[in-house]
């Protein structure tokens, strides 16, 4: 497991101060912005609209980081969430609008304009570079951001943490009996009893959350099918071996992510149709699928779930 790929924001961000030391003037930045050539990022920071425009929001965070950090105390570190996103840790429901720091030194506990400055122990020997920005070890992150927001949503970074390989989950037991005193960790021990390498993506940590809240039997995760000669032939997101039952999650990144080179979207959901046939012969299953609107309704999708379940009674052994 490796850290997902990242556009490099290397050098992005320029300061005022630079392009007036180029010879600009803020009537002509005022235009650049207007005629959509940069994008001011925050007051006196600037970058490229085509760049800024084709990032997503957690690459947008990073130039805002980037931003920051360029007029930041040389001791400034990114912590909390801001720490999770540089190391390609997926986000849900959590704010990216706001950048987190801490400094090595113990100072600077604020709030500004698009930074929450905490304070904090942290030692220059934790710190970390990651993309060339300085960072907070990943599993005191991990204890930020549950302290910071609700236990679903940092399960969500977590998860991500783990299956990029940026701690381990003895790591995170550790930083949470490290930190037991910290306030708003009480779900901290919950979100480590829950948290699970193979649960790489928002959609499947949060079907996996509400199946417990929903106190549906528990689904064994990215299950491995094997062909008549014994080879792997897929893995499915979630299945309930017992009643021979699978579900699968339909979303755009599974599109994104699976779709080959040249491939149309046609294309990829008929070869998916024969796949999730296969299975199927393979295994005498059932499939279920559920998407992003499935799990705003979660009383409604776990009791269609659960029927099927009910129904289903799968021989052991088969």
């Amino acid at each position: 497991m490796q850290r997902p790929p990242q556009p490099d924001l290397t050098n992005v961000v320029r300061l005022r101060r630079e392009y007036i030391a180029d010879g600009y003037t803020d009537y002509q930045l005022n235009r650049l912005v207007a005629g959509g050539v940069l994008h001011r990022v925050r007051r006196g920071a600037y970058v490229d609209k085509v760049l800024w425009d084709r990032l997503s929001a957690s690459d947008r965070h990073r130039v805002l980081c980037r931003a920051v950090l360029r007029t930041a105390h040389p001791l400034t570190v990114l912590t909390h969430v801001s720490c999770t996103v540089e190391r390609g840790a997926p986000v849900w429901e959590i704010g990216l609008d706001e950048v987190h720091t801490t400094r090595t030194d113990g100072k600077g506990a604020r709030r500004e304009a698009g930074v929450v400055h905490h304070v904090g122990e942290l030692s220059e020997k934790e710190v970390e570079v990651v993309n060339g920005v300085r960072v907070s070890p990943a599993p005191r992150a991990a204890v930020e951001v549950i302290s910071t927001s609700t236990a679903e949503a940092a399960l969500v970074v977590i998860n991500g943490l783990l299956h990029a390989g940026e701690m381990s989950h003895d790591e995170l037991v550790a930083s949470v009996k490290a930190m037991k005193h910290w306030p708003h960790t009480l779900s901290a021990h919950l979100v480590v009893a829950l948290a699970d390498h193979r649960l790489e993506s928002v959609a499947e940590t949060r079907t996996y959350v509400m199946c417990r809240q929903q106190k549906l039997p528990r689904p064994e995760v990215q299950v491995p099918i094997l062909d008549e000669s014994g080879w792997e032939f897929a893995r499915v997101d979630f299945a309930w071996p017992e009643r021979g039952v699978f579900l699968e999650f339909d979303g755009r990144i599974k599109y994104e992510k699976f779709r080959r080179e040249g491939e149309t979207l046609e294309q990829f959901l008929m070869r998916e149709k024969k796949r999730e046939e296969k299975i199927c012969q393979l295994t005498g299953w059932v499939c279920l699928r559920i998407g992003w609107a499935d799990l705003e309704k979660p009383v409604v999708t776990a009791r269609r779930i659960g029927r099927v379940l009910e129904g289903r009674q799968w021989p052991t052994g088969a």
